[in-house]
């Protein structure tokens, strides 16, 4: 597999894994005992730190490729493992 492979399938898990951990972490503001502003949804994030969801997402996407190109090397999981029906 060529490393232009691996970085395209790193960018789209990367950004997978930073859409799906969006909510993971998050408190409100009535969790964090802060009062709302007027106006604010109910559901609005009291803090959220951008450069440090970033970096969790980097860590798990890391984590996933490598196990991707890992499956891939030593064929692990196969196409004919994930059929089902027959």
């Amino acid at each position: 597999m060529q490393w232009t492979s691996v970085l395209a399938i790193y960018f789209l898990i990367f950004c997978l894994t930073a859409f799906l951990m969006l909510s993971f972490g998050v408190k409100t503001h009535e969790e964090a005992g802060i009062s709302v502003v007027p106006g604010q949804a109910d559901s609005a994030p009291h803090d959220f730190n951008l450069p440090r969801h970033l970096l969790k997402s980097a860590l798990v996407a890391a984590l996933l490729t490598a196990l991707y190109v890992a499956n891939y090397v030593f064929g692990w999981i196969g196409i004919e493992d994930l059929d089902f029906y027959s």
